[in-house]
C-alpha cells in the first residue's frame, strides 16, 4: 500500500518522537542529524530500524548511506512502497 508524502511525514514524525523521546519534535524535508538533539550514530541505527518496522520495509546500507535529509528518506519510502 503506497502512501502519500503528508501521511509518510506524519508517520515518520511519530517514529522520530519515539526514538528521540521528544513529543514536541517537528521534522520536515530538510531536517538532518545536525537539527535533532541526540541524533548520533547509535540513535541513527535505532531510527532506521524503527522506520523499517513502522513502514514494513528493509533498507540496504547503500540506500541509508545515500540519504542526506528526511526528505530523501520520504522519497526512498515512496519508491520502496511503489516497488513492493
Amino acid at each position: 500500500m503506497s502512501q502519500d508524502r503528508p501521511s509518510i511525514f506524519e508517520q515518520l514524525t511519530e517514529v522520530f518522537r519515539d526514538v528521540f523521546d521528544d513529543d514536541e519534535l517537528v521534522i520536515d524535508a530538510s531536517t538532518t542529524a545536525q537539527d535533532v538533539e541526540g541524533w548520533n550514530s547509535l540513535a541513527h541505527i535505532r531510527l532506521v530500524v524503527s522506520i523499517e518496522k513502522a513502514f514494513k520495509l528493509r533498507f540496504s546500507a547503500a540506500e541509508i548511506g545515500s540519504l542526506k535529509n528526511v526528505g530523501d528518506m520520504v522519497e526512498l519510502i515512496l519508491l520502496k512502497q511503489v516497488n513492493a
